[in-house]
This record gives structure tokens, sequence and C-alpha cells, in this order.
């Protein structure tokens, strides 16, 4: 309304506000009112900027190759920047002009001219693999750039992402590497081959080495063990002396031994001899006496029962039965009857003793 104009920016931008040809006002995310028909607004993007970047040159073996980065940068100096390019806006915040696109193909350019002399000095697979230096020598050369430096810009990174050849030439390289590695794939092959073989071989030594060295021990093993053989022999033979020795010291003292002990069975038995014929005198002498003893015993006892009887010598048997204290027995006197009959059996014709009879007597014998 009446050409007052209200506008408003962010913090990633610096604006200056010329008022009739003059800076009214300047600083980063302002919002004013203005007065459109005698004002004109530069907003200058102060924030991190990104340049996608590809051109291509040429090698020292008249290759063309391929050259694909990103610079990366921001506006150090706004105020500068905004004497050489336009970055006038409208009432909208809107660029008039595009200038950021012009500002980015100076840097690309820059870019270029910094990599062109370096790219020529190398050959082609030289430059495919050199994208590290392609990268360093950017950056040195936008860093040292006049240009970049009147329009107030400051490089942050360069990132070189691919360095390609032409398609027919890389197809071209792609064969040759292809048949180069297939080359090393085949030397790899018989390297490998013949390092098993050189490993093989060196097994085969090192085995026959072992059973050296194997062959060599039990050779020694086998002259210790007749070594220790021989020791162990002349031990025995040494010990089997000594035993000897022992044996016949033993069997010296065991003969004395046995000597002095046969004297002294011989002196032992000749005792026993002595003491046995002592003791048989004595018990001849004891026994004679026992016999003489008794012999005077029987004689005194004939005597005192021949001087008892003599006076019943000549007396008749019927007398003594009669004076005997069994005469009134009537089996005794039945046993003198038989014996009268006996004496007079001439005399007598028949005899008939009963059973009865002669069970009475040996019932009162009982």
């Amino acid at each position: 309304m009446f050409g007052i104009k209200f506008i408003r920016f962010d913090t990633t931008k610096h604006v200056v506000l010329y008022k009739n040809g003059k800076i009214k006002m300047e600083g980063r995310g302002l919002s004013f009112f203005y007065y459109a028909p005698n004002s004109s607004i530069a907003a200058i993007p102060v924030g991190s900027n990104d340049v996608q970047f590809i051109f291509n040159e040429l090698t020292v073996d008249f290759q063309t190759i391929s050259i694909q980065g990103q610079i990366t940068y921001k506006i150090e100096n706004p105020k500068q920047l905004a004497e050489y390019l336009d970055f006038t806006v409208d009432h909208n915040g809107e660029y008039k002009t595009n200038e950021l696109e012009k500002l980015h193909q100076r840097l690309i350019n820059e870019a270029q001219t910094a990599t062109s002399a370096f790219v020529q000095s190398l050959e082609l697979k030289q430059a495919v693999r050199s994208a590290k230096k392609i990268e360093e020598n950017i950056t040195a050369g936008l860093k040292t750039s006049k240009a970049v430096q009147l329009l107030g810009i400051e490089p942050l990174s360069i990132n070189v992402i691919a360095v390609k050849p032409d398609p027919k030439t890389e197809k071209a390289l792609e064969a040759a590497t292809r048949e180069s590695l297939q080359k090393e794939a085949d030397l790899a092959v018989y390297n490998r081959r013949q390092f098993s073989v050189e490993q093989e071989r060196i097994i085969k030594e090192t085995e026959l080495s072992t059973e050296i060295a194997i062959e060599e021990k039990k050779r020694q093993i086998s002259e210790k063990k007749m070594e220790t053989d021989v020791l162990n022999a002349e031990n025995e033979r040494k010990l089997r002396e000594m035993r000897i020795n022992a044996d016949i010291s033993v069997d010296t003292i065991k003969m004395e031994g046995d000597i002095k002990k046969e004297e002294n069975n011989k002196l032992i038995r000749k005792l026993k001899v002595e003491t046995e014929i002592a003791v048989e005198e004595q018990r001849t002498l004891l026994v004679n006496m026992s016999v003489a003893n008794k012999k005077k015993e029987a004689d005194a006892k004939g005597y005192e029962i021949e001087v008892t009887l003599q006076p019943y010598k000549n007396i008749d048997w019927k007398v003594l039965s009669a004076i005997s204290g069994d005469s009134n027995n009537p089996a005794n006197q039945m046993g003198l009857a038989f014996r009268e009959m006996a004496e007079n059996a001439q005399k007598i014709g028949t005899l008939n003793i009963t059973p009865d009879l002669l069970q009475t007597i040996v019932q009162q014998q009982r």
C-alpha cells in the first residue's frame, strides 16, 4: 500500500538494503518495512553451498578423460560479492537473476584451470589413478585464485568422485586389464603350483631330515643302551664277586660254626648217652632191688602161708569143709555130695538129676 512493503529473510542470508543508491541497512536474518519505489534489496546466501562439476581433459597420450566431483564453499565476504554479482530480490524475496549459477560456473572454470596442466602431464592410466592428486591440485588452485579471492569466497572442501576415460577407451583398458589380470592369475597359479612343489620338496627334505635325525637318535639310544648294558654287566660281575666273597666268608663262618656245632652235638650226644647209661644203670639197680624185694616179700608170704597151713596139711578135706563157715549151706552140701559120688562113681549104677534141682541150686547161689 502506497509502495510500503514488508519483507523477511532467514539467517542464512546476508541482507543489504539500498535506498537511493546508498546502504541503509545490512545484516543477517533481517525483517523490515521499506519503501519500494526508491529501495533495492540484495540477499547474499552465506551458508555453505555445494557445486557439482564434471569436465573433460586431455592426457599426454591424447586420451580424453572426464573428471567428476564436488566443491563445497561458503561466502566469506557477502558485501564484496554483492559488488560483482547481482543478488537483488523482489518484494517476494525471489532473485531477479540467477547469479548463483554464474558463481558456480566461475568456480568450475577455476577448478578446471587448476587441473588442466596437471592432467596433461599424465598418461591415461596414471590419470585414472590420480583422483587424489587432482583433488589436491583443485584445492590449491581455488585457494590461490585471485578471482575467487575477489569474490570473497572461501573453498571448504573439494572431492573428486571419479576420473573416467572415454567409454571405448575404458572398454579397451578393461580388456587389457582383464588380460593382465588373467596373466597375473595364470602367474599366480604357476607360482602357487611352484610354491606347492617347493613346499613338497621342503616337506620331503624335512621328512628325510627327520628320519635321519630319528635314526641318529636310535643309534645314540642303541649305543647308550649298550653302554648301559656293559655297565650293568660290570656291576653284575662286581656284585657276583662280592656275593661269592661274601658267600665264601659266610660258608667259612658257617662251616666253622657247623664244626663247632657238630662238636657240641657230639659232646651233647655223648653226655646224653652217658646220662642214659647212668639212668639205665640206676633203673637196673632199682629193678633188681625191686625184684629182690618182691622175691623176698613173696618168699616171706609163702613161708607165712606154708607155716599157717602146715597144721591143716594132714587134715581131711571133709573135716575142713565141716569146720568152715559154709557147712550149713545147702548148695555146699550138694557140692560135697556130688564130689563124694564122683569119687565113688564106679559104684553108682544110674543117677538122675532133674533140672529143677539144678535150677534151685543156681538160684540159691545167686
